[in-house]
């Protein structure tokens, strides 16, 4: 599969809206870990998260090249925002 593909903040695991232990501020960029022109694997790590109590890698769900990163350190970022795109071909 080629062509422009978007990679978007997953969905926040059940247990947060149960329990609400770990996400119960904002989820925020901590670190992001790319930059336009960078080659990715799939699974290679490209953001790191703040959720209040614990820190989660958000990985490339696929292999490609960022074509433009949409988030910054320190911005709160919601399920389903767009993070980056990626050239897949």
């Amino acid at each position: 599969m080629s062509g422009l593909f978007e990679i978007r903040m997953p969905k926040y695991p059940e247990c947060w809206e149960t329990c609400g232990s770990c996400g119960n501020a904002d989820v925020f960029v901590q670190s992001l870990l790319v930059r336009p022109g960078d080659q990715l694997r799939a699974d290679d790590v490209i953001l790191l998260l703040e959720t209040g109590k614990v820190a989660l890698d958000i990985p490339s769900p696929r292999a490609g090249r960022v074509v433009e990163v949409l988030v910054a350190e320190g911005e709160a970022v919601g399920e389903g925002q767009l993070l980056l795109t990626l050239d897949c071909d």
